[in-house]
């Protein structure tokens, strides 16, 4: 990228273990969290702000460069992760991802909420203080306000 180029990209991503199962007990967590920094900071000047979740889904916080083409970046994180957990000590079986994932994007100045967010899933999971639109995967059906067509 030329170095006249500024840029300032922050994403929320999340995404799902295969059937909701909770595959992220431990010990895997622990290994899927550090492999994904890892992953992810070989994409130059790509930011890991923060990576969290609980047993069935993962949440990071990443700033990105333009270059990045969302879709293949994330699918190839998911994809290697796996596949170095599954042929690590884990062992085969051991992660599998959903089909699909989830991003958002926000400012600079929503940064510190979305990092303590994903930092703390456990505890926002617990008390039932999660933000929907930070743990989709899915779009959301939007219904036509009353008397208006589909």
């Amino acid at each position: 990228m030329p170095r006249n180029v500024y840029w300032e990209l922050h994403y929320h991503f999340v995404w799902r273990t295969k059937d909701n199962s909770p595959m992220l007990a431990p010990a895997v967590e622990q290994l899927t969290h550090k492999f994904l920094v890892h992953r992810a900071l070989q994409t130059p000047e790509a930011i890991v702000h923060a990576v969290g979740g609980i047993e069935d889904h993962v949440h990071m916080a990443v700033s990105l460069p333009p270059t990045v083409q969302l879709a293949e970046w994330v699918g190839d994180l998911k994809g290697a992760t796996s596949h170095h957990i599954n042929h690590g000590p884990s062992g085969p079986g051991a992660l599998a991802w959903q089909t699909g994932y989830g991003v958002v994007s926000f400012g600079k100045r929503d940064l510190p909420w979305v990092v303590e967010y994903v930092r703390n899933q456990r505890e926002h999971h617990a008390a039932g203080r999660v933000q929907d639109r930070l743990e989709r995967i899915t779009q959301m059906e939007v219904s036509p306000p009353e008397g208006e067509p589909c």
